[in-house]
């Protein structure tokens, strides 16, 4: 029971938020007598009906919408229009000389100034743009003395050339949706992730909204992908080619990132008595492959296994200890197929620092130190940097008893925490190891079986960890 309860303590259930933003707009809801629109800045359902010569109550409910108030930039909109007659796609108050561009996957100003003979100057300029190096897929971009240009569906998008996307270090946070992203600008965040789960039969645009809502907020968005094991279990092979082929259809959405599943070393999410780093990196392989044949921007990151030592350092029918499951891994080739080795730490009660002082059994286990966790990973994968898709610290302050199984976060404030979080910042900008760290969680409120809430770093409005990471990345 005491080792049920240890591994329960490793593990943090993932949570697909993908239901709860903007609904995709499909090819039948953008048929005929309809247009989509994209908001701009400043917007309103008001101003975008009298536009388009309709009404705000025809595009609520073209669109589902259940609060008419809340739009923001870059969402896309179904615009119903009456007999069919679409109103030019120059918005008010544009350059009577000047076309509109869509943003495609891959594209940058420079590439858009460059294919219609004008310059990254005159289009920031034209579309008040402040970061020249920060545009979305789907922005609409007014291009100075240019035509409309709104490539059609199908269209094959040239890949742009490829980049590592990851310099420095950068920080950010697991989100269930965006209520708080000044809090996370203030902290310091640049990057905002989601889990996406993926069923046979669905399409890419399963991730659309989730993309949407980081780039109209200004966030980097990694898309941490997960299938169905059951699915998975029934023929692991043809799996493998679906997945990575679903896959290669996200990545021509533009993401910034894609985590390639979600801790495939144990049963929660593989299927039982095929986990093995060998056989994921099959699926590794395969997700590479066609995600780079897609969209070469976007950055690979391997599956991040649970952080256990449930297995006695060998795997079993039922899962494997982390750091047999990564040199499986690595011996099966995986650092050729990742951009960055995918990390979880998110079960310390002792500060980021420490090496050793843990007061729970088996204190001397890698998993109980981020340090570590870091020179385990750093040194199976030496030619790759890493990247934290969760590190988190669970906190019950605020919340009351913790369920079994968590019980050894019990004494941890919600001080600790922030101050915590923060010296693991410090940490990894100082070794150089890590190139990413994504928080787990900015806001998530379930309190269950699984207090996911105890880790989130908003509490009732509040957000101290906003201000010690803001000091950690200064």
């Amino acid at each position: 029971m005491k080792r049920l309860m240890l591994l329960l303590a490793f593990l943090v259930i993932g949570f697909s938020v993908s239901a709860t933003l903007t609904p995709v707009v499909t090819a039948q809801e953008a048929a005929a007598n309809t247009v989509i629109h994209v908001v701009q800045r400043g917007e309103t359902l008001f101003r975008i009906a009298l536009r388009y010569n309709t009404s705000v109550a025809a595009i609520v409910a073209a669109n589902g919408l259940s609060n008419p108030n809340l739009i923001y930039a870059g969402q896309r909109l179904v615009i119903p229009v009456s007999g069919g007659t679409i109103p030019p796609t120059q918005p008010p108050g544009d350059p009577g000389s000047g076309g509109v561009y869509i943003v495609q996957p891959g594209d940058t100003l420079g590439r858009i100034a460059q294919r219609f003979g004008t310059s990254v100057g005159a289009i920031a300029s034209a579309n008040g743009i402040v970061n020249i190096n920060r545009i979305f897929v789907g922005q609409r971009l007014i291009i100075p003395g240019g035509g409309v240009v709104v490539p059609p569906p199908g269209t094959p998008i040239p890949p742009p050339p490829p980049t590592s996307g990851l310099t420095g270090f950068q920080l950010g946070g697991h989100v269930a949706g965006f209520s708080y992203p000044d809090q996370m600008r203030a902290a310091g965040m640049t990057w905002a992730k989601i889990q996406v789960r993926w069923n046979r039969g669905d399409g890419a645009n399963i991730a659309q909204g989730a993309i949407d809502a980081a780039r109209s907020r200004g966030f980097r968005i990694l898309l941490g992908i997960v299938g169905d094991k059951n699915q998975l279990a029934e023929n692991p092979t043809q799996y493998y080619q679906d997945f990575a082929n679903f896959l290669g259809e996200v990545a021509r959405l533009g993401p910034d990132a894609i985590e390639v599943w979600n801790e495939p070393n144990i049963d929660r999410e593989w299927p039982a008595g095929q986990i093995n780093g060998g056989n994921y990196t099959q699926m590794l392989r395969a997700a590479y492959q066609a995600i780079k044949a897609a969209n070469p921007n976007v950055i690979v990151i391997s599956g991040a296994p649970a952080p256990t030592g449930f297995f006695g350092g060998t795997c079993q029918g039922s899962g494997c200890d982390d750091n047999v499951f990564i040199r499986q891994m690595r011996d099966a080739g995986a650092a050729n197929v990742m951009d960055c080795v995918g990390i979880h730490y998110n079960e310390g009660i002792v500060p980021p620092t420490a090496r050793s002082g843990d007061p729970r059994g088996n204190s001397s286990h890698y998993t109980r130190y981020y340090p570590t966790m870091v020179e385990l990973y750093g040194g199976t994968f030496p030619s790759r940097p890493l990247c934290f898709t969760e590190l988190g610290y669970l906190s019950p302050e605020g919340f009351g008893p913790l369920p079994p199984g968590f019980e050894w976060a019990a004494d941890t404030s919600a001080q600790e925490q922030a101050e915590w979080l923060a010296g693991a910042v410090r940490a990894a900008r100082q070794g150089g190891r890590v190139r990413l760290m994504i928080i787990w969680n900015v806001d998530f409120t379930n309190y269950g079986g699984d207090p996911q809430a105890g880790f989130s770093i908003v509490r009732n409005g509040e957000c101290r960890a906003c201000n010690t990471l803001s000091a950690a990345m200064r």
